[in-house]
C-alpha cells in the first residue's frame, strides 16, 4: 500500500528551496577553499598564476613527482605517522584508564584530584617553564617528547568519565562477582561499551598529534626526529629558494618543465601533502564521532 505524499503549499515548497539553497550555498564556501588549494597545485604554474577556478589548468603532477623526491620529507613523514599512531593509542588508553579509576569509590580524594586535572584546563605556566621542564624530564631530542606529555589530556577524561558514569553499574556489579578486577573490568566491560567515546577521543588526538609542530621546533633540533608540519613549515617559509631548487633540478632532466614550478604552487602542494593523510581517517570513524561527543558531553 502506497503512503500517500505530504502537498506542501507554495510558502513551505520555497522555504525547502531555500533552505537547500543556503546548506548548498554554505557547503560550497566550506569545501571551495580546500577544492582551489588542490586543483592549483596539479596545475601548470604558468597557466594557473592567469587565474583558475573551478578545474586544473594544464594538469601536471610534477610537482607532487619533485615534493617526494625531497630527501627530507619521507623521514619526516615516517616520525609524524608513527607520533600519531603511537601518541593516539596511548592518549585513549591512559585518558580512560584514568577516567576509570576517578570513578572508582575506594580511591582516596578523587574529587580532589579531578578537580586539579581540570584546573589545568584553565592555567598555564607558559612556554619558558614548560621547555624547562621537558628538558629536565631528558625528553629533549627524544622521541618520547611527542608521546608522553599528551598521554593525558584534560578535556578528553571529562568526556571520557561522564560517559563511563552513564554506562549500567550493574555490569560492573555482575563482573565484581565474577571475580574480575579493576583491569578485567575496564578493558573487558567498559572499553568495548565506550567505542563511540573511544572514537571522539580518537580523532581529536590524531589530528592534535598530527598537527603539532611546536613541540619539535624547540625541542628537537636533531634533523632525524623533524616531523611533517615542521618541514611544511620551513617549505612555506622557503617556498621560492625550494622551487628553484626543483627548476634546477627538472632543468637537468627536461628543460621545458622549469616553468612549471613557482613558490604559490609548491605552497599549494605542501599543504595538501599535509592535510590529506589526516583527512582520510575521519570517515572510518564518523559513525561513532557524532554520538560519542554528545554523550560524553552530556554533564561535566
Amino acid at each position: 500500500m502506497q503512503k500517500a505524499k505530504l502537498r506542501l503549499s507554495a510558502s513551505e515548497k520555497l522555504l525547502n528551496g531555500l533552505n537547500y539553497l543556503l546548506v548548498g550555498l554554505f557547503t560550497f564556501l566550506c569545501f571551495y577553499p580546500f577544492y582551489y588549494i588542490i586543483i592549483y597545485s596539479v596545475s601548470n604554474a604558468t597557466e594557473a598564476s592567469q587565474g583558475i577556478y573551478l578545474w586544473p589548468r594544464g594538469f601536471t603532477l610534477e610537482l607532487y613527482e619533485n615534493i617526494f623526491q625531497q630527501a627530507d620529507l619521507i623521514h619526516a613523514f615516517t616520525i609524524s605517522a608513527l607520533r600519531t599512531v603511537l601518541g593516539t593509542i596511548l592518549c585513549v588508553l591512559a585518558s580512560s584508564m584514568f577516567a576509570y579509576l576517578l570513578i572508582q569509590r575506594e580511591m582516596l580524594f578523587r574529587k580532589v584530584v579531578y578537580r586539579l586535572v581540570i584546573i589545568t584546563m584553565y592555567l598555564n605556566a607558559g612556554l619558558i617553564p614548560w621547555y624547562i621542564t621537558m628538558k629536565m624530564y631528558g625528553l629533549k631530542n627524544n622521541f618520547l617528547l611527542y608521546i608522553l606529555p599528551g598521554m593525558i589530556n584534560a578535556f578528553y577524561l571529562i568526556l571520557m568519565k561522564t560517559y563511563i558514569e552513564q554506562l549500567p553499574a550493574s555490569l560492573e556489579e555482575s563482573a565484581a562477582l565474577d571475580g574480575a578486577g579493576f583491569f578485567t573490568k575496564f578493558f573487558k566491560v567498559v572499553l568495548p561499551l565506550s567505542k563511540p567515546i573511544l572514537a571522539t577521543i580518537a580523532v581529536y588526538s590524531a589530528v592534535g598529534q598530527w598537527n603539532s609542530w611546536l613541540d619539535n621546533y624547540f625541542l628537537a633540533s636533531d634533523k632525524k626526529l623533524q616531523t611533517l608540519q615542521l618541514i611544511l613549515y620551513k617549505y612555506l617559509n622557503q617556498a621560492e629558494a625550494l622551487a628553484n631548487s626543483m627548476k634546477n633540478a627538472s632543468a637537468v632532466s627536461n628543460a621545458t618543465a622549469v616553468s612549471n614550478i613557482n613558490p604559490t604552487n609548491v605552497r599549494m602542494a605542501t599543504i595538501v601533502v599535509t592535510v590529506v593523510p589526516i583527512m582520510l581517517v575521519y570517515p572510518f570513524l564518523q559513525k561513532y564521532f557524532a554520538k560519542g561527543i554528545l554523550l560524553g558531553a552530556v554533564k561535566g
